[in-house]
């Protein structure tokens, strides 16, 4: 059946969550046949391989879309402490699933995207903005503050 597929990755990518991080580098190893970085965070680790969980059984990006992304990540490098969003064409909303990462005070913070708003720190935010708020303690445009959004820049005249 169609949807069997479906419920067997999100069962294994459940099953992923309930492991520690030796279990997701034993996991790791199985999966790619060496040792998982030394620096790769158990967060990363569970994320990486739900990921090529879901890529073998779905199917992972195609050459067409992998040139695509390179190319819009050769187009601009950030500088130092600047965050650069690259927007896929035609998308105009967040996905659910989307994890946003954004390094404030030395600290990286990660947002999930849900249904119900934006997760940081296991507090569900109804916008960018309040997450913003509460990571910086300054009002922000939430957006923005992601790299999701640049800043407008007037033509002066």
């Amino acid at each position: 059946m169609p949807g069997d597929s479906d419920t067997d990755v999100e069962a294994e990518v459940a099953r992923l969550g309930d492991l520690g991080l030796d279990g997701l580098r034993s996991r790791w190893r199985s999966e790619f046949g060496r040792v998982a970085p030394i620096h790769l965070s158990k967060h990363l680790l569970l994320r990486l391989l739900a990921y090529r969980l879901q890529a073998q059984t779905f199917g992972d990006l195609s050459p067409a879309t992998r040139r695509l992304l390179d190319g819009l990540a050769k187009e601009r490098k950030p500088s130092d402490g600047e965050t650069v969003a690259v927007p896929l064409p035609g998308e105009g909303q967040l996905m659910t699933g989307t994890m946003l990462v954004r390094e404030h005070d030395d600290q990286q913070h990660h947002v999930m995207v849900t249904e119900d708003g934006f997760v940081w720190n296991g507090i569900t935010y109804p916008s960018l903005s309040k997450v913003a708020y509460a990571i910086t303690g300054t009002k922000w445009n939430g957006p923005r503050f992601f790299g999701l959004r640049g800043k407008v820049v007037e033509e002066q005249q």
